[in-house]
């Protein structure tokens, strides 16, 4: 069965960082697409970054342009998010996801579509 495993979350005070990971296990072909969202207690769930892992072409909403990176290993099976210059709005749960076609990967802001398998999310807070 597929598993998506994330790890990396944690407190930090705002101006700090954190690096996420996600280890993709149990399918036997790559993901074309693969991305984080975040959701903050009472809001809706928001893609935050997304890469296209024949490329490593990546997208990456306005409010973490510039501070936000999402990369992948050369084995395409693990998914980083390194985040820096915290602030306190970037607290909320955040979730590891991948595809084999998700329409418009890399040219607009992720959705659901697309997206069959999901990690169990892990908790980021920032503090001010």
């Amino acid at each position: 069965q597929v598993h998506l495993v994330e790890s990396g979350g944690g407190s930090v005070q705002a101006g700090g960082s954190l690096r996420l990971s996600c280890a993709a296990s149990g399918y036997r072909y790559s993901f074309g697409c693969m991305a984080w969202f975040r959701q903050a207690p009472g809001k809706e769930r928001e893609g935050v970054a997304t890469i296209y892992t024949y490329s490593g072409t990546t997208y990456y909403a306005n409010s973490v342009k510039g501070r936000f990176t999402i990369s992948q290993d050369n084995a395409k099976n693990t998914l980083y998010l390194q985040m820096n210059s915290l602030k306190p709005e970037d607290t909320a749960m955040y979730y590891c996801a991948a595809g084999l076609f998700v329409p418009g990967c890399t040219v607009r802001a992720p959705t659901e579509t697309g997206f069959g398998y999901w990690g169990q999310g892990t908790q980021v807070t920032v503090s001010s």
